[in-house]
């Protein structure tokens, strides 16, 4: 039978700059939502292996995203639009996420420091790229970044 992680199955994969709140503050601000329920099913047969290899993909994935910043990909282009799809399929680990729904997480990166200062401590203006590269992927696919809506 898989496990929860321990604190320290935590810290050995995710660093030690994983905070114990994080947790009680997502069910707090999510709790009451189908994406969260859908995250709690797909997570809850996790092993450790499952979430070592999240994590690896996760950290190649952000890396990706910084050096397409850093050699000037516009946000519009294909390599851009690899990329997105690439983040959508990274939460999709979690629960379904539409491109409507990927245009307001990526919003709430920029307007959150805490999710903007882990982008941009990769690459700065990291956040604000993406925001730019995943409204111009929803555009491609016939959604309004200015009318997107969490469904």
């Amino acid at each position: 039978m898989n496990t929860p992680l321990t604190p320290s199955d935590r810290a050995e994969i995710f660093g030690t700059d994983w905070n114990e709140d994080w947790p009680a503050e997502a069910e707090q601000r999510w709790g009451d939502t189908p994406q969260w329920e859908q995250s709690q099913q797909r997570t809850e047969g996790m092993s450790k292996e499952d979430w070592r290899r999240v994590k690896a993909e996760t950290d190649a994935l952000n890396a990706d995203l910084a050096a397409a910043k850093r050699a000037g990909v516009d946000p519009a282009s294909p390599r851009a639009a690899e990329l997105v799809e690439r983040h959508r399929a990274s939460i999709t680990t979690f629960y379904d996420c539409s491109r409507s729904m990927q245009v307001l997480l990526a919003r709430m990166y920029r307007q959150d420091p805490r999710f903007s200062e882990t982008y941009d401590s990769l690459e700065p203006g990291l956040t604000e790229w993406l925001e730019a590269a995943v409204e111009a992927d929803a555009r491609a696919h016939g959604v309004d970044p200015d009318a997107a809506t969490w469904d």
